[in-house]
């Protein structure tokens, strides 16, 4: 007589659970890792309380898409040029010190904008240039702070920090807008600001904490601009980091500066205020919260460069529907797959480029990933707040998104042609197991 099959699915038991949840948060086993991420936690809520009550701040001085697309422009230009500079410093410097100094000017910016504001004598054209300063700032902090995470954890656990990183921003992105919603409508926009200037101590004191071991910086041999030309020419002469850096260049000038609009759907589009606004903000940040810890849960880098087109592909069908709908629950929800979709592929983006890059040249090439990241942002940016006042903001919003769509495509037909060279650069920064070399551009 046959026998029963007693066979039973699969279940996930705890214990697996539990190693699953031990793998999203691995990095954090790292003392200094664990300072890092509680600090800039708080901060980044800061952040953004001030990034929403200073669009809002604007459009209602203005009511002017184009001024919203300017102070965008001058908070985020200085990256492009300074960025070079930026990276030298942080290959040759102390990179901890370098983000003590960035966080600390930061901090000091903030303060001005808050009292500036509380004392009812801010004008547009001194947020513009508080925002350029911050933008100088920022220049500097990005690649110091990004080639530090590998001071912070060690290579075996990059990849899980870059995406932790990326979770706790997005986690402050749900907060801090919703919160900044609620002050602005009830006490002004200038508390934002002060809130945000507080917040840099918690991230300020958990760099002074750390105890980071020394790191051979490379010697200034070679002239500052032989040093900056080096990095370029790695960046040019490789061909996956220079597709993948081209690719979220394209992004950054076409889809990111969709948030920028935001306070013209919330007020116009969907007849809202500030607290719309943060509502839309914090929907963004759920999705791109997500998309950080399933990169996060993630322990090879196999599959990522499919993962990068497949999300931008996402990001701009998305962003188009977003455009077209004029409910506010509806947009809200869109805007929670156009968060995770952008997160995705800019989380994926950084780890790949990350994964193979050289520690001697990580800092000018992280250089470069900024001026792609945040450097072409404000040149879309202020192209969608002049395109926004001729054509309007949901058409220019679902133009972006098409540009996004092709830019998928064409990545995505090139992938095949960088597989090689990707597995032979991921191996020589030691992630040689067949498997994950194997799989890693595909």
């Amino acid at each position: 007589m046959a026998q029963a099959d007693t066979t039973q699915p699969a279940v996930a038991t705890p214990a697996a659970e539990r190693s699953r949840f031990r793998d999203t948060i691995r990095s954090l086993r790292h003392r200094n890792f664990q300072l890092f991420f509680s600090g800039q936690l708080i901060s980044l809520i800061g952040t953004w309380m001030q990034t929403v009550a200073q669009s809002w701040l604007v459009y209602r001085m203005t009511n002017s898409p184009l001024l919203l697309g300017a102070v965008s422009f001058a908070g985020q230009i200085p990256v492009f040029p300074m960025a070079p500079v930026a990276g030298m410093v942080a290959d040759r410097w102390n990179r901890r010190t370098i983000v003590i100094i960035t966080q600390t000017a930061s901090m000091i910016l903030a303060f001005i904008l808050a009292v500036s504001t509380l004392l009812n004598r801010v004008t547009v054209w001194e947020v513009i240039v508080l925002a350029a300063l911050l933008g100088v700032v920022n220049a500097f902090d990005i690649p110091a702070r990004q080639s530090f995470l590998v001071e912070m954890v060690g290579r075996e656990d990059l990849m899980n920090a870059i995406a932790l990183n990326s979770s706790i921003f997005n986690g402050a992105r749900i907060i801090g807008p919703a919160i900044a919603g609620i002050l602005v409508a009830s006490i002004g926009e200038g508390w934002c600001f002060f809130a945000n200037g507080v917040s840099y101590i918690a991230v300020i004191a958990g760099l002074f904490m750390m105890r980071i071991p020394a790191r051979q910086a490379e010697r200034a041999i070679k002239s500052a601009y032989d040093h900056i030309a080096e990095g370029f020419r790695f960046v040019r002469k490789t061909a996956p980091i220079r597709a993948l850096l081209t690719m979220l260049g394209l992004v950054s000038l076409v889809g990111m500066p969709y948030s920028v609009l935001m306070p013209v759907f919330a007020k116009q589009i969907l007849h809202g205020d500030a607290t719309t606004l943060g509502v839309l903000g914090s929907a963004a940040g759920i999705g791109a919260l997500t998309g950080a810890l399933a990169l996060a849960s993630r322990t090879r880098v196999h599959g990522l460069g499919r993962v990068v087109w497949m999300a931008c592909a996402s990001f701009g069908t998305f962003l188009i529907l977003f455009s077209f709908s004029h409910h506010y629950a509806l947009s809200v929800l869109l805007l929670v797959p156009v968060g995770f979709s952008l997160m995705t592929q800019m989380g994926a983006t950084n780890t790949l480029v990350q994964s193979m890059v050289p520690d001697r040249l990580r800092g000018r090439t992280m250089a470069v990933y900024s001026m792609m990241f945040m450097g072409m942002s404000p040149l879309g940016a202020l192209l969608a707040g002049a395109a926004a006042d001729r054509i309007g903001a949901p058409l220019t919003v679902a133009l972006g998104g098409a540009l996004a769509i092709v830019g998928a495509i064409l990545f995505a037909r090139h992938l095949p042609k960088i597989r090689m060279e990707t597995r032979q650069l991921l191996s020589e920064q030691g992630l040689s197991g067949e498997e994950v070399t194997a799989r890693a551009a595909s």
